[in-house]
């Protein structure tokens, strides 16, 4: 007789449901336990429970160590993988947040590993952000997000990014050269918004508030069209009020 398939009620594969119940057994136990108190524990007969500890081991979602199983590296990727979606989730939250109180787009972005890296963006169709047309990590001297994070850096941080990444010209309003850029960052006074007016693209202005979140550099950022330029700064001062609130979430989404 031909089986009859119901498509309200979905396929469930018992292997499957078998391995994860094993999966939490063994998560349960900080030092692993045994075979037949896993099999118990999970519902399952032995002979069932120790052919699917041995796949699970094979494939490194667990390890046997001195006769007890215990979590393997590929369960512990699964685990970092949940998390990192879990701050991903947090920041894109907050930027939508940011953007909802200044009507703007909104950046987050991090100075990690000698390079400037934007970790979210928050914009709408009809406010979008600036269009990256030079890559934002070799451009930093032009743009305000990467002035402020060089501005946190330490001169010999400094000089390694410029030996990397040279000042040159973007726009006819880009910083002249390296010294320019040097006496710019010299008058920032500390927490102050970073300006910048057609420097990184014609016909955009944006402004950069620096982060503190632990020893990582970071700063949020905002841009608009130029002709916009006279509410630049009320927003950046609008956006600065609300990053207190947030101000958590922002440093637990660095790592990420």
């Amino acid at each position: 007789m031909a089986s009859v398939h119901n498509p309200g009620v979905p396929t469930l594969i018992g292997s499957v449901q078998r391995a994860l119940r094993l999966l939490e057994a063994v998560g349960s136990h900080r030092d692993g336990a045994p075979a037949k108190q896993l099999a118990r524990e999970a519902g399952l007969p032995l002979p069932t429970a120790y052919h699917l500890l041995r796949t699970l081991t094979h494939e490194g979602y667990l390890r046997r160590e001195s006769g007890v199983f215990v979590l393997g590296a590929a369960a512990g990727r699964l685990a970092g993988g949940g998390l990192q979606q879990k701050r991903r989730g947090m920041i894109v939250d907050a930027l939508a947040h940011f953007r909802a109180a200044v009507g703007a787009p909104v950046y987050f972005a991090v100075y990690r590993e000698g390079e400037i890296e934007v970790v979210g963006v928050s914009d709408t169709p009809d406010r979008p952000a600036c269009e990256e047309w030079a890559d934002f990590r070799e451009t930093g001297h032009a743009h305000a997000v990467g002035q402020c994070l060089l501005g946190q850096l330490d001169e010999k941080t400094r000089r390694d990014h410029y030996d990397r990444h040279p000042v040159e010209a973007l726009t006819p309003y880009t910083v002249r050269d390296l010294r320019s850029l040097e006496e710019r960052i010299a008058s920032l006074e500390r927490m102050q918004p970073v300006t910048e007016r057609q420097e990184y693209a014609l016909g955009t202005v944006c402004a950069a508030i620096p982060i503190t979140a632990g020893d990582v550099a970071a700063t949020l950022a905002i841009s608009l069209p130029s002709h916009e330029e006279g509410h630049l700064m009320a927003l950046i001062d609008r956006l600065r009020s609300e990053v207190g609130a947030l101000l958590s979430t922002l440093s637990f989404s660095i790592s990420i």
